[in-house]
Parts: C-alpha cells; structure tokens; sequence
C-alpha cells in the first residue's frame, strides 16, 4: 500500500506556497506517495483522516489557527504521523500559538539584510538526510530564528554582522530533527520561494528530510 502525504497549504503568498508545495508533493509522488493537497486548516479538524497519514507538510506562514485545530494537528503527530516542512510556511506559522512553535522547534524572528549570500554548513555528514553533501552557498534570507536546544541540528549557518553587528559570528541552526511525541519532525529553514530550490542541496535536503520524517 502507498504511503499517504497531506500538505495543508495557505497564508502569505509571498513564500510561494502553493508552488513550493507542488514541487515537493512532486517529488513524494516520484518516491512512491499518493499525496493531498488541502487549501484549509479545518483539515485539521478530521482525526480520521490525519491518522492516516504518513506525512504532514504543514505550508502555511503567519495567519492564525484555532485551539481545536491546532490540537488536531499536534494530536496527530504525537500519535506518530511525520512532520516536515521548510521556511515560514513552518517556522514561521502561527505566531501567536506556543503549542505549534514547541512542536517545530524553532521560530522565525528575523532575516537580517533580506536577500543576502550566505553559506550553509553540514554539521552531521553522517545523517542520512546530509549523507554525500557539502557546504553550500544561498542567496536568499538568512533566518534568524528563536530555537529549542533539544532539536539535532544537521546544519548551521553563521551571521556575517551585516546590517546587525551584535550578532555577528552567531551561529544559527538551519535544518534540524525533532521528536513530538511518537513522531519525527523534520524542518530547514531554506526555501523563502520556489526558486530557492533550484539550488540542488537546498532541494535535496528537505526531499529527503521529508521522506526521513513520514512514519
């Protein structure tokens, strides 16, 4: 039987959503899904059909979820269905819901000089998601984000100072792994639009940081 994936797709529309969404639901079909694509969060609401699930990919930036429907989602994935996304369609969800935010492991606060060049550092080569990848470069925001010291973080990058010199040298996690309950969550902070993934790493990582979170 086919695994099942459920992307859950909406909010601000300047994080391409819909179009990042495809290109990844893509990929999961290519690998086997059959995927659904839901422009609502009363999918939430449906326990039958998120425990069926193996995969949730929540596409959603900003905007505001109800306590029902967020304990729809969060009941789900502690009961064992996978997590992952990317971004602000993820990490920066729901800004207002602590509950979503404890699930992700991180929130977004900040992107620092918008669209800059930084680089991306590998710091767990022996994960099977980063397995064969270097260090790589992205022209994109950096984000600086609020994150839980529990996650595993498979890679970093680090602030240059450049507009806020008090952060210079920080070093931030970028993608990382989790636990919710029987769940893995899986989320990288790559991906402020679709063309973002052009660069092969980027697209790489969170294909197979998806595949590595679905039950």
């Amino acid at each position: 039987m086919a695994k099942k994936a459920l992307f859950v797709v909406g909010g601000w529309l300047g994080h391409t959503p819909f179009e990042s969404a495809a290109l990844f639901a893509q990929l999961l079909r290519e690998a086997g899904y059959e995927v659904e694509i839901s422009d609502t969060l009363d999918t939430y609401l449906d326990a039958e059909k998120l425990r069926g699930q193996d995969l949730i990919v929540p596409t959603w930036t900003m905007d505001k979820i109800s306590d029902e429907q967020s304990k729809g989602l969060l009941d789900a994935i502690a009961g064992g269905v996978g997590v992952g996304g990317w971004h602000g369609t993820m990490g920066d969800s729901f800004r207002d819901n602590v509950n979503y935010q404890f699930m992700v492991g991180g929130q977004w606060v900040a992107h620092p000089g918008n669209i800059i060049d930084y680089t991306v550092n590998i710091t767990r080569a022996d994960h099977a998601i980063m397995q064969g990848l270097a260090d790589f470069r992205m022209h994109s925001e950096q984000y600086y984000m609020h994150v839980d010291p529990s996650n595993e973080v498979l890679a970093t990058t680090t602030f240059s100072g450049e507009p806020v010199q008090w952060i210079n040298g920080t070093v931030m996690p970028v993608v990382w792994t989790r636990k919710w309950g029987a769940a893995r969550v899986f989320y990288c902070s790559l991906g402020h639009v679709v063309s973002d993934f052009d660069v092969p790493e980027a697209r790489e990582i969170v294909r197979r940081g998806l595949l590595w979170a679905s039950r």
